[in-house]
């Protein structure tokens, strides 16, 4: 049965969890979406041991579930292989009513896995990507910002740049952007030579954007940023700024953007989203932020669109 709003069983809250790599958020929300109690922990999948995540989601929320009309929707890397248990990507193009067909019920109508999504690319190897946890996030940006079509970035350790068309991904691209940059400043011959401790410099990152928009060769670039230091021309706390912009920079000049198709939305952190807000209006494309609102708001529109709920009596 769907869990249909007009109808006296509907849940009259709900529990709302993102669980990642390496953190566990949680949100109570009431009937019309608004976020009651929000709940943290560093407590992401990696932590959680063999047949441990029952255990932990109870002492996290077990309190917010003990009242029986709510449910709960998870989504994020508990439901990969890693995870809590492995919930098969919901293929591309799809919307949010493909995505709730997909969802993986740990406990039938009460507590489901969101699925995340996969693509292809139309490439001669037809090279597959995926996506765990951003899905919810685009749906309820677009949502927040009311639109059905977008072209949409949330940048992190893999960044994904999304096409939307009437309420649906067609498809999208991830970037090892943030995860080359934790290599490269920490583990690589440049760590010797740029100081992380140092505060992020606008002025210094647009210089790297700018760079990387005037040079295709990435890698010769990189290597210009132990060079900068070597020879004095740029300080050590500022380098990490130019080698964020020299990267972010490259990103973005695979992207075909159009200043005419609405502002780029961009999710994320407030530390990121800066960034990436700072490089599209250094090349004159407008763009909108959202923050971790665009999660619950994400989840809450899966959950309001009256999704096939198994019944309850489901072995």
């Amino acid at each position: 049965m769907p869990f249909e709003h007009n109808n006296a069983a509907q849940p009259t809250e709900w529990v709302m969890v993102d669980w990642g790599t390496s953190s566990l958020r949680g949100a109570l929300l009431n009937a019309q979406g608004e976020v009651l109690q929000e709940r943290a922990f560093a407590q992401g999948i990696l932590s959680v041991p063999a047949g441990g995540f029952a255990k932990v989601f109870a002492e996290r929320f077990g309190d917010w579930m003990s009242q029986s009309q709510r449910r709960c929707l998870i989504s994020g890397m508990a439901g990969s292989r890693q995870g809590w248990q492995e919930a098969t990507y919901c293929p591309c193009p799809a919307g949010l009513a493909e995505l709730g067909q997909h969802l993986l019920w740990l406990q039938p109508g009460r507590i489901a896995l969101v699925p995340g999504l996969s693509c292809v690319a139309q490439d001669a190897l037809h090279t597959p990507d995926v996506m765990r946890g951003e899905e919810v996030q685009i749906w309820g940006a677009l949502q927040l910002a009311k639109r059905d079509s977008a072209t949409l970035v949330l940048p992190g350790t893999h960044s994904k740049w999304v096409q939307v068309k009437d309420a649906r991904i067609t498809g999208f691209n991830t970037y090892m952007t943030g995860e080359i940059f934790a290599l490269l400043s920490q583990h690589s011959i440049l760590a010797k030579t740029l100081d992380l401790n140092g505060a992020f410099e606008a002025e210094i990152f647009l210089q790297g954007i700018a760079h990387s928009q005037q040079s295709s060769r990435l890698l010769h670039s990189l290597f210009a940023v132990r060079t900068l230091g070597l020879f004095e021309r740029m300080r050590a706390a500022a380098l990490p700024s130019y080698l964020s912009g020299l990267l972010i920079g490259d990103e973005l000049r695979s992207q075909a953007v159009s200043a005419d198709a609405g502002p780029v939305m961009v999710i994320g952190s407030e530390a990121l989203t800066l960034r990436y807000t700072l490089a599209l209006q250094h090349l004159n494309i407008a763009s909108q932020s959202f923050g971790a609102q665009a999660t619950w708001a994400g989840l809450f529109a899966l959950a309001s669109k009256g999704f096939a709920a198994p019944s309850t009596d489901t072995p």
